[in-house]
């Protein structure tokens, strides 16, 4: 025993310099490992903007959403930007969030939408437009829902049949405003009034729902209160905004559904020829989509066709009441539209003259510039991205805010005074200006918003004056909304009688 003992010993003895060895040399190569990995990891340590995260849970969201007037971007954005530059994080609407104010980044962000960043609106919208609208939808979902929308909404439909119906709307609502004597005056909601004017149009070209029936005003009415939930605090018990909307939403989506009921009706009958020419229709025969597609849908377009629209005609009024030299210009532009109308022997408006609309364009894009009705965008980060010597880390929020830059002094001179003349040339090629988003999720309802402003603007400054009847603004809160509603009081003038070119007859009309 005593020998093997020894022999034990020394062969342990003679491999312990190899032994000691082994281990010296894992300890040193697994330390270095450890410091080459901490090093690397201190060195790829993300240099975030600069900024601060506010409160616990709740961050910095209420001061970024406080009221402010439109045409500025308030005083949360101003002094952000004026402590840590164009792009600072915080923490908003519950997530880490960088913020946005760069014209550069921000059409980094909208030319990578589906590679680096996807649309990331919070719960609660998806929770009262549904999970199948077009705003909360992302990747081949939203493509197919877009496409939908584009092709009913295409150059074609907008020359044959929008511009037409659109023409016709605007004059059912300016026939209200007729006074037998050119020294009477009336008062109206310009906002009330441009509401109605684009919800009757989505409503008759979405469903076929003509303006002024029962049906027509209950749902107009049920939609208002769900218009109010849909920019609320999501709080869903009884009493709240949140809450109405829902039940609201419930209400819209029955009347949606009857009438696709009605619909399937008439499609099973042989003589299938005078169906309607509506979105409804369409989706129903051109698509595979589900019925909760179509009711979604559906209920999306009545919302983002209406809203936007609807604010951005009432600025377009407000801006114009306070630049009588801008009216002036207008009115001799379609004065000349209808002396050539009268030549042709026509009385109703075609492409050739809404491309005619030179200078209106002009005002329209500066409405859109100045107003903003569209603030900013959500959007998440699905990639790393490194931008300007930034990191932004995949999972953050990442807002771009295009009044900020809309309403940037280095991009536009004078950029919170009204200037339509600004647009005269190239300057409508900016690629600056985003009233509508860019890229794959650009508003698929752009051209006919600016149809629908073109040709109310029309008939607007050639048969009618206005100004304020008491002070009003646009406040953000953080939809854009008129307080008192825009009230202005109008004069009828006459401009096209003195032409010999009137045509606000109600025959015209009806």
């Amino acid at each position: 025993m005593a020998a093997m003992m020894a022999s034990i010993t020394s062969e342990l003895l003679f491999f312990l310099p190899f032994i000691l060895l082994a281990l010296l040399t894992f300890y040193t190569t697994n330390v270095a490992k450890c410091h080459g990995a901490a090093h690397r990891t201190k060195k790829r340590r993300p240099n975030l903007p600069p900024g601060s995260v506010g409160w616990p849970f709740i961050g910095e969201t209420f001061g970024y959403l406080r009221a402010h007037p439109a045409t500025s971007v308030g005083h949360f954005m101003n002094q952000h930007v004026a402590r840590y530059g164009k792009i600072y994080r915080s923490s908003l609407f519950g997530d880490r969030t960088v913020v946005s104010a760069d014209a550069g980044l921000n059409r980094y962000i909208l030319q990578n939408e589906g590679r680096l960043f996807e649309c990331s609106y919070p719960r609660s919208i998806g929770g009262i437009l549904g999970k199948w609208s077009m705003l909360v939808l992302t990747g081949d979902p939203h493509r197919e829902m877009r496409a939908i929308s584009l092709n009913f909404l295409s150059s074609v439909r907008l020359r044959a049949v929008l511009l037409p119906e659109v023409e016709r709307h605007t004059l059912l609502v300016l026939r209200d405003w007729l006074i037998p004597s050119s020294s009477a005056s009336v008062v109206f909601s310009a906002q009330h009034e441009a509401k109605k004017f684009t919800f009757n149009l989505m409503a008759k070209n979405i469903m076929s729902m003509d303006p002024g029936e029962e049906e027509t005003e209950r749902l107009r009415l049920e939609y208002i209160t769900f218009m109010k939930g849909v920019v609320s605090a999501p709080l869903n018990f009884p009493g709240t905004a949140y809450w109405k909307a829902l039940k609201s939403r419930a209400t819209i989506l029955g009347v949606i559904e009857k009438k696709m009921e009605e619909r399937l009706e008439k499609m099973n009958k042989e003589d299938s020829s005078l169906e309607e020419d509506d979105l409804l229709g369409w989706a129903m025969k051109q698509s595979n989509l589900s019925k909760e597609q179509i009711l979604d849908l559906l209920l999306s377009l009545l919302f983002a066709g209406h809203e936007t629209s609807s604010m951005a005609l009432a600025l377009a009024i407000f801006f114009l009441e306070g630049c009588p030299k801008a009216v002036q210009e207008l009115r001799e532009e379609h004065l000349e539209i209808a002396r050539r109308q009268k030549l042709r022997g026509e009385c109703k408006l075609g492409w050739e003259d809404y491309k005619e609309m030179v200078f209106t364009q002009c005002v329209i894009n500066e409405t859109l510039r100045l107003g903003n009705v569209v603030r900013f965008l959500h959007r998440k980060v699905i990639r790393d991205v490194h931008y300007n010597g930034y990191d932004i880390p995949s999972g953050w929020k990442i807002l771009p805010v295009l009044a900020a830059v809309h309403l940037d002094s280095s991009l536009y001179e004078d950029p919170s005074h009204f200037n339509p003349w600004r647009w005269k040339g190239t300057a409508s090629q900016n690629s600056n200006f985003m009233p509508y988003g860019g890229g794959t999720r650009l508003c698929a309802g752009s051209e006919l918003a600016k149809l629908e402003m073109a040709i109310f603007l029309h008939h607007l400054v050639l048969n009618f004056r206005w100004e304020l009847a008491e002070p009003d603004q646009a406040f953000v809160y953080p939809f854009v909304d008129f307080p008192k509603g825009l009230p202005i009081r109008v004069h009828r003038i006459k401009a096209m009688e003195e032409e010999g070119t009137e045509c606000f007859d109600r025959e015209h009309i009806i």
